[in-house]
């Protein structure tokens, strides 16, 4: 990923060949000063656009990015929450989640173009903070498939072993071929659980590691 002082130098160096060009624009009808003006006009701001845009993508995948929404706040909170049965709590406190990314690594979809489509929805998330259209309540566009779970638990000792993963009404092959839910019928209902915040204890150590954009 490009460092931002690498792309305000571009940037920089851009202007000053803008300005350059404008003050002296006799010097392209030379084959130099064409390649020179090419360079300066097109491949240049090219260079900065692509290198901008992904900066920002990065940038869009941490935790600290998701959480500077005031919209967000409860779902960050709710990382803390000292209770087993909040879902993206023990993934959080227990590092299941890499902490830098958390918010993404549950909520992207792992699909070819998974990236593009969440980055894609995200804009429309911009836009609706900045005109003041956020909605009160949250909500997933699509119920949560098992795939995102089972790209991380899939294969692993305790998953596999568990007793409720065991249990005939609710068999792994079901579970893996998502004809049963992970959140639903009193498995891991509780994900963020953000309408019962008030109601609950904290994790002192998570919550002081929130990040605060």
């Amino acid at each position: 990923m490009p460092s931002w002082p690498f792309l305000l130098v571009l940037i920089a160096l851009t202007v000053a060949e803008l300005v350059n060009l404008a003050v002296t624009p006799g010097m392209t009808r030379g084959p130099g000063g064409r390649v020179f003006a090419f360079l300066v006009l097109f491949l240049i701001p090219g260079l900065v656009l692509s290198g901008g845009a992904t900066a920002h993508l990065e940038r869009s995948k941490t935790t600290k990015f998701c959480l500077s929404c005031h919209t967000m706040t409860p779902y960050g909170k709710s990382l803390a929450v000292d209770d087993k049965e909040f879902l993206a709590a023990q993934h959080y406190q227990n590092h299941r989640v890499p902490h830098d990314h958390a918010c993404y690594t549950c909520h992207t979809d792992y699909a070819m173009f998974g990236d593009v489509k969440s980055k894609l929805r995200g804009l429309r998330h911009v836009l609706a903070y900045y005109s003041g259209s956020s909605p009160d309540t949250v909500k997933l566009y699509s119920p949560y498939k098992n795939r995102e779970c089972l790209h991380c638990h899939a294969g692993s000792r305790s998953f596999e072993e568990s007793p409720g993963h065991q249990d005939p009404q609710t068999p792994l092959d079901a579970i893996e071929e998502g004809t049963v839910s992970c959140l639903e019928g009193g498995c891991h209902d509780v994900a963020h659980g953000v309408d019962e915040l008030a109601d609950v204890g904290f994790w002192r150590p998570a919550l002081k590691e929130l990040p605060r954009e």
